[in-house]
Parts: structure tokens; C-alpha cells; sequence
């Protein structure tokens, strides 16, 4: 992954938001070394470094291990070290708009703003499967997943304490099978605006209801990769937030090459 192919979106002296590129992780969870946001940050922005949680409020991970530990007072690592300006994250495999506070001001106003749900973000994907309502609400509590605990679900298959999950969705574009191949060649565009920030929230919701992310090798593992995808088929298109000054914006990120060439086949340029 070449750090130098980071796009900007939008920059003002308290944030800044960032094109993240499909493939690129935000931090590293200190077992495998690759490039990431972070590094890309210090290297570019170097006075983001320290800005951010303090303290880790549940424990450490211990950065050569991976163990968790137990905090010790004085030998906590601050966050800020390991994730300057950073406030919410995309999985590796999703692409687009990732917002980086540059300062501590900005840091913990972000912070307030995602828990009082005044950050809107909108998600573009294609799914597989024809939906057939246009759009629609899934309120589905997220917990561990009962057949692997390293996954989420949304459905009875799950453990564990329940976290509030609502996202919204509405189709964009439906790809009609060729005859003979109904339910299996057909696919949705569809656009997502998550209510609430849980973890894997859109790919566990669109699982639920039985059209899975394309080329969703998690929640989608018997699945075809489809539409020329070689990743999640998912993209953070938009994100709307209120600057320092009380001004709400909203910075959209252009749809990668892999997008751009799957709405073709949905006769969208």
C-alpha cells in the first residue's frame, strides 16, 4: 500500500478528512506490520502526534504480544501515541471519507458529537440478492456471534450483552438476473446511514436480512467474490459533522476505480 496515495478531502486548521483507500488499515493492532493511517498521519502531520484519549480506560494491548493487560498506573500507554486525532475508524477493506481531528479541542468536540449522533455518515454497497422493499429500517440488536465469537451477529445465533443498532437503507439501483439465473446473479445498490457506530454494524445488519455485502468474506464466506470486487464491496461516501464554529458540512468521497466499474453494470456512470 503506497501512504502517498491518501487523498484529502476536506482540511481546515481543526480536522482534517482523508480518501482512505481500500486495503489500508487505521492503526495496527501491533501483530503484523504494514503501513497505516497512523503512520500516515505522524509522517505528514507530525504536531497530531498526542492528540487524543489519554489514557486507555479498559486496558492496554501490549504492542509486541498482543496480550491484553491489566492497566498499571504508571506504566500506562497513552492512546494518543498509538491513534493521534483519530475518532471513529473503516474496516481494512472499506474505502472513503475518515475523519482526523488535528487538535486536542477539536479531538474531544468530535468525540461529543459521534455520542450524541450529530456525525451522519452514508455508506454506499452493493449487495447480493434483489431487494425488493425500496428502502427500510433495520433495528436489530449486535452481540457476539453464538458458532464464532470473533464475529458479530444480528440474528437468534448470538451471545452475550446486546448493544442498540439501527441502520437505514435505500436502494439506489437493482441489477435484474439473465433467465435461468434468478437469485443467483442478482445484486443491489444500495445506499446505508447507520444510526449507531457498532462494530461491523452494516455487514452484520445486510447479513441479517439476507443480502450480505458483496465479496463480504466474513459474514458472506460461501459467497462468490461478484462484480469484479476483490474486496468488501463497501464505501463511506459521505460524512456530515459540525465544525468548531457551529457550521455543519458534509465531504463526499469519489467512488473508487472498483465503484465506478460495478455501476457500469448497473447502467450508472
Amino acid at each position: 500500500m503506497n501512504l502517498k496515495s491518501v487523498p484529502i478531502l476536506y482540511e481546515d486548521k481543526d480536522v482534517l478528512v482523508i480518501h482512505k483507500p481500500a486495503g489500508l488499515i487505521v492503526h495496527s493492532d501491533g501483530r503484523i506490520k504494514e503501513p497505516t493511517v497512523v503512520e500516515w498521519i505522524l509522517k505528514n502531520y507530525p504536531k497530531i502526534k498526542g492528540v487524543g484519549d489519554k489514557v486507555e480506560e479498559y486496558g492496554i494491548k501490549n504492542i509486541e504480544s498482543g496480550k491484553k493487560e491489566i492497566p498499571n498506573p504508571k506504566s500506562q500507554i497513552p492512546n494518543s501515541n498509538l491513534r493521534p486525532g483519530i475518532v471513529h475508524r473503516l474496516d481494512r477493506e472499506t474505502s472513503g471519507a475518515l475523519i482526523i481531528a488535528k487538535n486536542q479541542e477539536a479531538f474531544y468536540a468530535f468525540k461529543h458529537q459521534f455520542k450524541k449522533q450529530e456525525v451522519h455518515k452514508t455508506y454506499h454497497a452493493f449487495v447480493y440478492g434483489r431487494m425488493k422493499n425500496d428502502d427500510g429500517l433495520i433495528n436489530r440488536p449486535i452481540s457476539r456471534s453464538r458458532a464464532n465469537p470473533v464475529l458479530w451477529s444480528a440474528t437468534r445465533g448470538r451471545k452475550g450483552e446486546e448493544r442498540e443498532a439501527i441502520t437505514e437503507y435505500r436502494v439506489l439501483g437493482r441489477m435484474k438476473a439473465k433467465a435461468g439465473r434468478e437469485g443467483r446473479d442478482e445484486f443491489t445498490f444500495v445506499e446505508l446511514s447507520p444510526r449507531t457506530g457498532r462494530t461491523h454494524q452494516l455487514r452484520v445488519h445486510l447479513k441479517a436480512i439476507n443480502y450480505p455485502i458483496v465479496s463480504d468474506r466474513l459474514y458472506a464466506p460461501n459467497r462468490e467474490p461478484a462484480l469484479g470486487f476483490k474486496r468488501l464491496a463497501l464505501h463511506s461516501r459521505a460524512i456530515s459533522f459540525l465544525l468548531t464554529t457551529g457550521k455543519r458540512i458534509t465531504v463526499e468521497a469519489p467512488y473508487p476505480k472498483d465503484f465506478q466499474k460495478a455501476l457500469k453494470s448497473f447502467g450508472k456512470h
